[in-house]
């Protein structure tokens, strides 16, 4: 395909970043699943066994956290939400049914891509204070019982609705053809940017043709 025909959504260093949290959070997934439940403790194999999981899984963790915050800084404010994004949401079955001539104009980040965000910034906080709680030998002994068992339900709690909120992110990467491209390549097409992002098409290209 022709350069022309692309634009850049995400430069080197975004993507890099962004796989990194992406290979950290199924590291820490599946390592966090061994040790929740008996049932799934054979997934501590990924880590290479139950001792090397205890002690990998929060450091793994930490490295989650200082990459997506670094992602973080670079990218929250173009996912402040706006009223445009509350109507947005409000029209999810244009949404769902990909009537996106009907929806408010799109800048960068949709509303879903903003929440999801959104949850993934207030999780990865809730995380690792929750994690630094319940994290032996280093920190769980300046703390009572009930505090370290009130953290570790949080833990558990706040990483269930984390593991949620990624695979929906995945799966509207994938419903949206044309996304994964952008994360892998770091380009899209303009024909893509002007039907999902008119309003950054607009910013980027300057063209006044893009939807309203």
């Amino acid at each position: 395909m022709k350069k022309q025909n692309l634009i850049e959504r995400y430069d080197d260093v975004e993507r890099i970043i962004h796989w990194i949290v992406a290979i950290t959070f199924v590291l820490l997934a599946l390592s966090g699943l061994a040790l929740f439940h008996p049932s799934t403790f054979f997934l501590s194999s990924v880590l290479g066994g139950g001792t090397w999981t205890r002690i990998l899984h929060p450091f793994i963790g930490l490295v989650m956290f200082v990459a997506f915050s670094s992602l973080a800084v670079r990218v929250w404010r173009a996912n402040i939400l706006d009223r445009k994004d509350k109507q947005w949401l409000k029209q999810a079955d244009d949404v769902i049914a990909n009537r996106e001539e009907r929806l408010p104009e799109v800048g960068k980040y949709n509303a879903g891509q903003k929440l999801v965000f959104w949850v993934q910034a207030a999780c990865l906080i809730l995380l690792l204070l929750s994690g630094i709680v319940i994290w032996r030998p280093y920190f769980a002994p300046a703390f009572s019982i009930p505090v370290i068992r009130i953290a570790a339900v949080l833990h558990a709690f706040t990483a269930f609705v984390l593991i949620l909120t990624i695979i929906i992110h995945i799966y509207a990467g994938i419903w949206v053809k044309g996304s994964i491209r952008a994360m892998t390549r770091g380009y899209v097409t303009r024909a893509w940017a002007r039907k999902h992002h008119p309003a950054w098409y607009r910013e980027v290209t300057g063209d006044p043709a893009a939807r309203r």
